[in-house]
C-alpha cells in the first residue's frame, strides 16, 4: 500500500490537513496525526523498528521452530547418542526435539534481528524530524491509489517522507 508521511511544523497544520485529508473522496487506509512529544510514534508498527522485529520474529518463529523440533529428533535418531538415555527412547527422541525447537526460537530472534527493512532510513529521518518538534501526519491509500498530492502540497509541508510501497 502506498505510505507516505507528511512532517508539518505545528499542531495547527497538521489537524488541518488531516482533516482535508478525511474530507477527501478518495479512500484512505489510515490517517494518523502524531505529535512531537510522547510514544504515539511507537505504537505505529510502520515507524517503529522495534514493532516490525517483533511482528518478523513472531512470524519466523511459527517456521523455525516446528523444523527445529523435526530437526531435533531426527538428529537424536540418527546419530544414536545417548545423550538423555535415562528418559527412556522416547524420552530422548522427545527432548531432543524440545531442544531443536528452542534452537529454531533463538534462530527466529536472530534472523529478525539481523535483517534490516527497506524504510529504515525514511523512518530515521521522521523520528530525526519529530525530535525537532515536527508533526507527522502519517497517510495510507489503498493498492492502486495515489494519496492526494494537491491537498498535501497545499498544505506547505516541511517535507514528504513515501515510504516503500507495503
Amino acid at each position: 500500500m502506498p505510505v507516505c508521511v507528511v512532517v508539518v511544523s505545528n499542531q495547527r497544520a497538521a489537524e488541518g490537513l488531516s482533516q482535508q485529508l478525511k474530507e477527501t473522496k478518495l479512500p484512505l487506509t489510515t490517517c494518523i496525526t502524531l505529535p512531537p512529544e510522547g510514544d504515539a510514534i511507537d505504537q505505529v508498527e510502520l515507524l517503529s523498528p522495534n514493532l516490525t522485529r517483533a511482528r518478523r520474529q513472531k512470524a519466523m518463529g511459527r517456521w523455525l521452530m516446528p523444523f527445529g523440533f523435526l530437526a531435533g529428533v531426527t538428529f537424536t535418531q540418527i546419530t544414536n547418542l545417548t545423550t538423555f538415555a535415562s528418559f527412556g527412547p522416547w524420552g530422548e527422541m522427545l527432548i531432543g526435539g524440545l531442544m531443536g525447537m528452542g534452537s529454531g526460537l533463538m534462530g527466529s530472534y536472530a534472523a529478525a534481528a539481523s535483517v534490516n527493512s527497506d524504510n529504515d532510513d525514511g523512518v530515521r529521518i521522521l523520528r530525526n524530524r519529530r525530535e525537532e518538534g515536527s508533526w507527522l501526519v502519517l497517510l495510507e491509500t489503498p493498492n492502486g491509489i495515489e494519496p492526494p498530492w494537491q491537498v498535501v502540497q497545499r498544505s506547505n509541508p516541511q517535507q514528504v517522507v513515501r515510504l516503500n510501497d507495503l
